[in-house]
């Protein structure tokens, strides 16, 4: 997609020689990658402007001409905004990554949570006037510290979220897991469904969605290994899952069947550590990096 510039509700382009002699519905749907409901919409309503007048599905693109498409309107941000210690490693006008630090939820589940990372992502909008929703595009358990993308308007939202969908969006982790780890890399390939003996864990099962993580080894210490992990899936808890049903449960995740440990305050030893995608307004590559924690590098140097 050509490189789009955000003015207000609007955001601005210029087609090249890439975009022309196609149809505008084609353009949006096949090219750029639009979901058909919101290109569907997009032209009902008349806000994809070519040259300053409403474009039709069938009208032939030319280069050079100037394309406005309205996205961007004012809506509540969804939630009390709340400020806070908010660490920002990506943004332009499309999106935020920021980087969660462990023990904080990423969004409320009852009515009582009044201090999320959503929560703080709206005070930060509401700090830089986005008159937009909190929209995160994928999840981290509340004791996993590491990279969350959120979308800074409505159309890059559903963008990020089928690309998502389609894994074209990579997400890479560090973990640390009790035991020696024999093999160097490999595939879990187990589908993981709810435990119906307890509300908030999962379990490797035949009934259960299909789930893949490929990890390499990236370091053995005494009793412990170091793994670096990717998802082909996302499944709740579903590193945590997996490396559990092989008999390697993450440092410190009690859930799962860890021991207890001292150095992590009651979380697992799991930190989202890169994101790599290519942008849906711009077609770069993208990829953003998180260092591994304190508490996770303190950890390091014990064992």
């Amino acid at each position: 997609m050509i490189s789009m510039k955000r003015e207000g509700e609007w955001l601005l382009g210029t087609l090249g020689e890439q975009e022309a002699a196609l149809s505008f519905g084609d353009l949006l749907r096949k090219r750029w990658g639009f979901p058909k409901k919101t290109a569907h919409l997009l032209f009902q309503n008349k806000e994809i402007l070519v040259n300053g007048q409403p474009a039709t599905q069938v009208q032939k693109t030319e280069s050079g001409q100037h394309i406005a498409i309205r996205v961007c309107q004012e809506e509540e941000l969804g939630l009390e905004p709340v400020k806070g210690y908010l660490q920002i490693v990506y943004e332009d006008d499309h999106i935020l990554i920021v980087d969660k630090p462990a023990g904080l939820l990423l969004h409320p589940t009852e009515p009582t949570h009044h201090e999320t990372l959503d929560h703080w992502v709206a005070g930060y909008f509401q700090e830089q006037n986005i008159k937009n929703k909190v929209r995160h595009i994928h999840r981290l358990d509340q004791d996993t510290s590491g990279l969350v993308m959120y979308a800074k308007h409505p159309l890059a939202g559903a963008m990020l979220a089928e690309r998502l969908e389609r894994r074209d969006i990579s997400r890479q982790y560090i973990a640390f897991v009790e035991g020696i780890m024999q093999e160097e890399q490999g595939k879990i390939d187990a589908p993981i469904g709810k435990d119906r003996h307890h509300a908030t864990r999962r379990r490797v099962s035949p009934q259960g969605d299909r789930a893949i993580t490929h990890f390499h080894v990236i370091e053995r210490y005494r009793d412990t290994t170091q793994v670096s992990c990717r998802l082909e899936t996302g499944r709740t808890h579903q590193i945590r899952v997996h490396f559990a049903y092989l008999g390697y449960p993450l440092l410190g995740d009690i859930l799962y069947g860890a021991r207890k440990n001292q150095a992590l305050q009651n979380r697992q030893a799991l930190h989202a550590t890169k994101l790599h995608f290519i942008h849906p307004f711009g077609e770069q590559h993208v990829e953003v990096t998180a260092k591994l924690p304190q508490d996770l590098q303190e950890l390091k140097t014990r064992l």
